[in-house]
């Protein structure tokens, strides 16, 4: 391992961690003695396939760009699209397949970034649905924000309360008392 600092080539791990996806290892370099870490991910070839059929190599750096982009301008910082990026590959690789289709993908990167940021959302599935019109991204939007019918066969889990019913507005009397004195 090279020091990312001077680019010599000892370095010594001091501290070795389970991460969430894989292991973090501290490391010392025996050349300037500057410390820096290092995570250690497993690789399995996961292989995406597109719309026409092609295969090609799952990229992590290239998902990366299309949120990135998404999100640029907008209050979302890096670490929390590495911890996105990390919570798609895990997801991925929970699918069991070699071989995923690309639809999956981008829809799995279309629900993580509307649970992160709306507007990143809006922008990567602009882009990746190639939407030719403001009303093809409205319909999009529309269909996203139904929420989901409940199964008629299944009857609320709870009875209902008062809580579950909105209220009428109460108007709050505009007059002035007189105080005597």
């Amino acid at each position: 391992m090279k020091c990312p600092y001077c680019n010599h080539e000892d370095t010594k791990v001091t501290d070795s961690r389970e991460a969430d996806d894989g292991i973090r290892r501290r490391r010392e370099c025996l050349g300037c003695g500057r410390r820096f870490t290092t995570y250690e991910r497993v690789q399995a070839n996961l292989y995406v396939v597109k719309k026409d059929g092609r295969r090609e190599e799952y990229s992590r750096e290239k998902l990366r760009v299309g949120i990135t982009r998404s999100c640029a301008k907008l209050p979302v910082t890096g670490p929390q699209i590495e911890a996105l990026l990390d919570d798609i590959e895990v997801a991925l690789h929970a699918m069991g397949g070699m071989e995923l289709p690309s639809t999956e993908v981008g829809d799995l990167v279309m629900e993580r970034l509307r649970e992160l940021n709306y507007a990143a959302y809006v922008r990567f599935a602009a882009h990746y649905r190639d939407f030719l019109s403001v009303d093809d991204l409205q319909e999009e939007i529309v269909r996203r924000r139904a929420p989901r019918r409940r199964d008629a066969a299944q009857p609320p889990l709870l009875p209902p309360t008062p809580l579950d019913t909105p209220a009428e507005p109460t108007r709050i009397a505009a007059g002035r008392r007189r105080v005597r004195r």
